[in-house]
């Protein structure tokens, strides 16, 4: 008979509970910064200077082809032995995760800007209008609202891929739940009430980006 003692656990659920706040940081900030980076990786793709466009597609290539436990252990674990800095916790999870997440959102945006009538860009060019100014006006908002599933995907996975930090003892949801496993010698428990969070954090955001979705096609 299979017996389950949520009553153990619930004292432990608000120390589980932090590790949302935890979860929710490195996902905001890796996402914003990867975004912004992922824009720039973006930009050099369809631009008509081959070198530029070689990097960033050799970049996308490296962090799309290589795990990204790898990644984030090589960083957290190498940059010492390589720079003789000791990188915390939070920059060796901020760093991978914005430079992981980079690589797939300009991804994404550079089918989003590809996906753009190239005759708007032909008749902006003929008006006279900067090709920068085409860009960041024209090109980059349609882009960006095509996008807009894709890059939604992209934070839930982001979500997900945050379980990672705790490998090098990040307090996550993931890495209290565990704590809280071990403790108390039960492992189910502790671990439905971590998958439990993720997915209702998923599901906010999944609804958010749906009501996203539904103003944009208004405007």
């Amino acid at each position: 008979m299979i017996l389950l003692d949520f009553e153990r656990i619930w004292p432990s659920v608000p120390y589980i509970l932090e590790g949302v706040q935890v979860t929710l940081a490195y996902t905001a900030v890796s996402l914003c910064l990867g975004f912004v980076w992922g824009m720039l990786l973006a930009l050099c793709k369809v631009s008509s200077v081959n070198f530029l466009k070689w990097c960033a597609g050799f970049y996308t290539s490296v962090f799309r082809g290589t795990p990204l436990l790898l990644q984030l252990t090589l960083i957290y674990y190498a940059t010492p032995q390589l720079t003789g800095y000791t990188i915390s916790i939070w920059e060796a999870g901020i760093l991978t995760f914005t430079l992981n997440s980079g690589a797939y959102v300009s991804e994404h945006i550079r089918a989003g800007i590809n996906a753009v009538d190239k005759g708007q860009m032909e008749a902006a060019l003929s008006l006279g209008i900067s090709y920068s100014l085409i860009m960041k006006d024209i090109i980059l908002p349609q882009a960006i609202r095509n996008s807009l599933p894709s890059l939604v995907n992209e934070a839930i996975d982001l979500i997900k891929e945050s379980t990672l930090i705790s490998v090098i003892g990040g307090a996550d949801i993931l890495r209290r739940a565990n704590i809280v496993a071990s403790e108390k010698y039960l492992y189910f428990e502790p671990l439905i009430v971590a998958g439990a969070l993720y997915y209702v954090l998923i599901m906010i955001l999944t609804f958010a980006a749906q009501l996203l979705e539904k103003k944009l096609k208004t405007t």
